[in-house]
This record gives structure tokens, sequence and C-alpha cells, in this order.
């Protein structure tokens, strides 16, 4: 799967686990541009994230992305 098909399944997440159909982000958005993304959003996120491509961070994984492209990278490596 490629990187921007990933992306675009993680924004529709967002939207969801947000509740905001306004979200946009790109692989260099972090948790302080995006309205609702703290730190308790952040694990209900990754949780939906793991669901959807049924995979599985590790908790330095979960607390160290520094933006979406870590995550996104991180899921393309799981899918391999």
């Amino acid at each position: 799967m490629e990187e921007q098909e990933i992306l675009s399944q993680v924004v529709a997440i967002f939207k969801e686990e947000l509740d905001n159909e306004e979200i946009e982000l790109t692989m260099e958005s972090t948790a302080k541009e995006v309205e609702d993304w703290d730190s308790l959003s952040h694990i209900h996120l990754m949780v939906a994230i793991e669901k959807h491509f049924k995979i599985r961070f590790t908790s330095t994984e979960i607390s160290s992305f520094k933006n979406v492209g870590e995550m996104v990278e991180t899921v393309k490596k799981r899918l391999g």
C-alpha cells in the first residue's frame, strides 16, 4: 500500500475519531496543528488506526510519533 493511500485512510480515521470533517492532514502535520488532538485523543486515534489496518504499534512508537508522516511510514512498514 502506498503512503498516499495510507494517509487518506488515516485522515478519514482522524475525521471520525475527532468528529471533525474539516481536518486536513499532510505528512508533516503535528498534534499542535490539529484541533482536539491531545494526549487522550492520541490514544484513541492510535487504537482506531491499529484496528483499521489490523496492526499493532509499540508503546514507544505511540509516544514518539512526531508527525502524521512517521505514523504513516510505520503503518506502511507493518503492512509489509
